[in-house]
């Protein structure tokens, strides 16, 4: 592996985590792009990286750039990924990839234009240990068909009105919230675990506070409630949302997204009925993966590399008993997305432009069912 030079646009939430982590797989994180210099100036000085930016331009300016993170709003992710691509650059970007299918398709296009370059969309949840191993038993026959999948996401950070973020206003995340924000987690790592792909759904979204205070000066990801007073800001955004799931071949599948359910801070859970065996998973516990039979005992299976399937243990670096977590996910994905950029035959089943496309196609299908309320099919275009 040769040391990447790595430029980090966004420095909210997420952002430090792709610096962290960028870091821990032994790259160079040579410069942050703040949403103004003042804040990538204070971004770059809190966490010792070099460079701030003023502006995107001057990022992709700087030949010691060789691989750009986007961790900025979803408004962003169509220009400044199209700019990377454009500019010769490799590219991982947060969910969602883009704001509209179309520019979703556009990247995708882009992409397979330059096969030399890599792109990739940060569903890190696929990278906890135990998610790849679910994949690895799904595929080795052990569930025999798959017959139903049913989860939830649920979060409590915007629970009160006063609760604000940048992401409950449509226009600078999309007509969907929950749903894109953290429900395409669950449905990229369902799909991804078991294979199959989605070609229908039927939703009912709820936009639990349709007037939301707004604080002067904005609010960061999970910072909890501004307190009372504000600007009163209309939100057409689902704060709530459950979804039927008809996939291909027959199985089916509920999921329910919420940001609004007091005591889950961030907390993705599925089942997974098979026609041999069941499989159930909890985020909040990544390190344990619960299987079900019926003619024998249940078993509990622990992150442990040595009981782990190959394709998992390659990306679980502690033994069984230690501890690995969201930051270990990010760092795990970035290691196959690395390992592409270097060439490796098998980098690992990192998430790509198509991936991230077919989310977004999905999403569009969810808010058209919504509004008509009846079972809309997954369409492309």
């Amino acid at each position: 592996m040769r040391a990447r030079g790595v430029a980090v646009a966004g420095t909210g939430f997420i952002g430090p985590v792709h610096v962290e982590a960028v870091r821990r797989l032994g790259h160079r994180v040579v410069g942050v792009l703040g949403s103004s210099p003042a804040k990538g100036r204070a971004a770059a000085d809190a966490l010792g990286v070099p460079a701030a930016y003023d502006d995107f331009a001057a990022l992709l300016a700087d030949p010691a750039v060789e691989v750009v993170h986007l961790a900025t709003p979803n408004r962003h992710h169509f220009a400044q990924a199209r700019a990377v691509l454009e500019a010769g650059r490799h590219v991982i970007v947060e969910k969602p990839l883009a704001m509209t299918g179309a520019e979703t398709a556009e990247l995708v296009r882009l992409a397979a234009a330059r096969p030399k370059q890599v792109a990739a969309v940060n569903y890190n949840v696929r990278f906890y240990p135990l998610c790849l191993d679910a994949r690895a038993r799904v595929r080795a026959g052990e569930l025999g068909d798959v017959l139903h999948v049913t989860g939830s996401y649920l979060q409590d950070w915007l629970l009160y009105p006063t609760d604000f973020n940048w992401r409950v206003l449509a226009e600078h995340g999309g007509g969907l919230r929950a749903v894109a924000d953290i429900g395409t987690h669950w449905l990229d790592l369902v799909c991804f675990i078991t294979g199959l792909e989605i070609e229908a759904v039927c939703a009912d979204l709820r936009t639990v506070y349709p007037v939301r205070q707004k604080p002067a000066g904005g609010s960061e990801t999970f910072t909890g409630s501004a307190g009372t007073g504000g600007e009163s800001v209309p939100v057409t955004t689902e704060d709530y949302g459950s979804i039927l799931l008809r996939f291909q071949g027959g199985a089916r599948g509920c999921v329910t997204v919420s940001q609004v359910t007091a005591g889950r801070k961030n907390c993705l859970r599925f089942d997974l009925a098979g026609s041999k065996a069941a499989l159930a998973w909890d985020s909040e516990e990544p390190n344990v993966l619960r299987a079900g039979h019926r003619g024998r005992a249940d078993e509990r299976v622990d992150r442990d590399p040595a009981q782990l399937a190959p394709a998992a243990r390659r990306f679980s670096d502690y033994p069984g008993g230690h501890a690995e977590g969201f930051p270990d996910s990010h760092k795990q994905l970035f290691r196959a997305v690395y390992a592409a950029i270097d060439g490796a035959p098998d980098p690992g089943p990192y998430p790509t432009f198509a991936d991230g496309h077919r989310e977004v196609l999905v999403c569009e299908a969810v808010l058209r069912s919504h509004r008509s309320e009846r079972w809309e099919r997954v369409t492309d275009g």
